[in-house]
């Protein structure tokens, strides 16, 4: 028998993690939870059972990744580490609040250089770090600020991690489109090809199971989006002017 697969969430307290958390742990990974909500953590570890562990921190906090770095490493290597932690505040870039504007900044995209620091650290050679871009980064969107700059920079960093490990860690992109989650409700437009978290969850094992490079979700959006990114800046510009109506 092959031994379970020890995987590190950071953002399990809800949403896709919590959901991703649910479908590993069904599959007898031995899961290790992080995010800020405590409580909800503890609570998802006793629902998996022993072998779980909850772990609280701070991804924009440095020194609670590093102390949460020296407890894991404590306890061997790891095959994946998962970061799907963020902050979500839609609006124009005119009317958002600058305090509340950093605070997305340090958890979206310094968050995730901070565990793309150290996750090589605890990841056995070969293992897997993941981190979680958006279909918002692919090109900028009305509506999206300042969330959808902070995705587009994970997704830069993530490629430029995957070329830098290259042979010794198998870093990977995920990027959903609209998921139903406590943030995107907050939402007040429809959301094209909105999947559950369960689904999304789905969706982000098989992707990381496979070899691509990215995991993204559903195809009906992305490859639209993806389409409109790729187009010169006189063809996509008038295009994505028509969404603001």
């Amino acid at each position: 028998m092959p031994e379970p697969e020890r995987i590190w969430i950071i953002g399990a307290s809800e949403g896709i993690g919590a959901a991703l958390a649910r479908a590993w742990a069904g599959q007898g990974a031995r899961l290790i939870l992080s995010a800020r909500s405590s409580g909800r953590l503890d609570e998802l570890s006793a629902e998996f059972g022993p072998g779980h562990v909850a772990l609280p921190l701070d991804v924009g906090d440095r020194g609670s990744i590093d102390a949460a770095v020296e407890r894991i490493a404590a306890t061997g290597p790891l095959d994946r580490v998962v970061h799907l932690a963020a902050l979500y505040d839609p609006g124009r870039v005119e009317e958002l609040d600058p305090e509340r504007a950093a605070r997305i900044v340090t958890v979206n995209l310094t968050g995730s250089f901070h565990v793309a620091q150290v996750a090589p650290r605890l990841l056995r050679r070969g293992g897997q770090l993941a981190l979680c871009g958006s279909v918002a980064g692919y090109i900028g969107l009305p509506q999206g600020q300042i969330y959808s700059a902070t995705k587009a920079g994970v997704i830069n960093l993530a490629e430029s991690l995957h070329v830098e490990q290259a042979g010794r860690l198998d870093v990977r992109l995920i990027s959903p489109g609209f998921v139903d989650t406590r943030l995107t409700r907050r939402n007040d437009f429809d959301m094209p090809g909105i999947v559950s978290a369960e689904t999304a969850a789905r969706a982000i094992i098989a992707g990381l199971n496979r070899r691509r490079f990215e995991v993204h979700f559903p195809r009906r959006l992305t490859f639209g989006l993806k389409l409109l990114a790729a187009m010169p800046y006189w063809a996509c510009l008038p295009l994505t002017r028509r969404l603001v109506r």
